[in-house]
């Protein structure tokens, strides 16, 4: 059984040293075609602990923090790393998956209650669009919350304040990387049945690289304005 633990734990591929530094699209491609089989590897991890469904706040954190570690490049050891996680993020997942589902379940009820009015009364127009505004800036702070909790610990209000305010500074990143998600799963629905095996192989590891991708330089720009005492 050494082979088996010493597959699921050894050090990702590394860079040379010398070798150009890569920004924007060309950065993904470069770091997803180094890490694309650990990636692979995130994804079968992320579900099978996610089976009890009640674990799934945890594991979605840990497999953040792994992605994290993409991002940087630096050496991951994929089971320690993500058991870890999923342990140390344990509370402050469960905090953000009932607070988030909440939030966005009454974004949700609120964006079909003046859809259906909006169909008779064009005044409903208005509140509607500000409906899906805030839908799509509360799912964004989601998003950032999770990258700057992996990235560095901090209280759950200061979190969220933090992701507030990345949201606000550097939106577009993470619109691209969310864009990214929803083609990723519209792919796997219109190449379906070819596609049926996507969720199992790469969709939620993928798609949580891309985020934490797309979140990361914002989250280390809000986190060292706090520590310059803006925004703490």
């Amino acid at each position: 059984m050494q082979w088996l633990q010493n597959y699921w734990t050894k050090e990702g591929a590394g860079i040379p040293k010398d070798a150009p530094k890569r920004t924007g699209l060309a950065l993904f491609a470069e770091i997803f075609g180094r890490e694309w089989w650990e990636i692979v590897k995130l994804n079968i991890l992320f579900l099978l602990t996610s089976l009890l469904v009640v674990t799934i706040p945890a594991a979605i954190f840990a497999m953040a923090s792994v992605s994290r570690a993409f991002v940087e490049d630096r050496n991951v050891y994929l089971l320690r790393d993500y058991l870890d996680a999923l342990r140390a993020y344990w509370f402050k997942a469960s905090v953000w998956a009932f607070v988030s589902g909440a939030v966005l379940g009454l974004c949700a009820y609120a964006i079909q209650t003046y859809a259906s009015y909006a169909t008779t009364d064009l005044t409903y127009a208005a509140p509607l669009t500000v409906s899906l505004f805030v839908t799509l800036f509360v799912a964004m702070m989601t998003c950032q919350f999770i990258v700057i909790s992996v990235i560095e610990s901090r209280s759950v209000l200061t979190t969220i304040r933090l992701s507030a305010l990345a949201i606000l500074l550097k939106p577009l990143p993470l619109v691209g990387a969310l864009l990214f998600v929803g083609a990723l799963w519209l792919a796997h629905i219109l190449l379906y049945p070819v596609s049926v095996f996507m969720p199992a192989a790469l969709n939620f590891s993928l798609g949580m690289f891309a985020i934490v991708f797309g979140a990361h330089g914002a989250a280390m720009h809000v986190l060292a304005l706090s520590k310059d005492g803006i925004g703490s």
